[in-house]
């Protein structure tokens, strides 16, 4: 049986973007930024990194949208991989993040900064 095409839902980008940053909030954000809350040195790092990760998508005239978001982490992920990082499957200890965690987390603390409709 085939389904006409009207009927085939398919996954906008936006909704990729805003799927790929839930997930990465689940996986690190929340926790990572629950204890910068409570961490001054840690959140100061976070400020930093969310900084220079908006400083990095205006530099390339893009402005800071899920999607822009998105893809950066993307590619932080991505590269980091290439280098051996692997994401913590178990709880992190907060005290000591690697670059790339922290950045991750930073991204998240971004995503908090955006219009709320636009990440249902």
């Amino acid at each position: 049986m085939r389904v006409p095409n009207n009927r085939v839902r398919t996954r906008s980008a936006a909704g990729a973007a805003r799927s790929a940053l839930t997930t990465l909030t689940g996986s690190v954000g929340t926790a990572g930024l629950a204890a910068a809350a409570t961490d001054p040195g840690l959140l100061a790092e976070v400020d930093q990194h969310a900084a220079a990760v908006r400083d990095s998508l205006e530099a390339d005239r893009r402005p800071l949208t899920v999607a822009a978001l998105a893809g950066y982490a993307e590619g932080l992920r991505a590269a980091a991989g290439e280098h051996g990082w692997q994401q913590p499957a178990e709880p992190v200890d907060w005290s000591r993040p690697d670059w790339a965690l922290t950045r991750l987390v930073a991204v998240c603390a971004l995503a908090r900064t955006l219009d709320p409709r636009h990440l249902a």
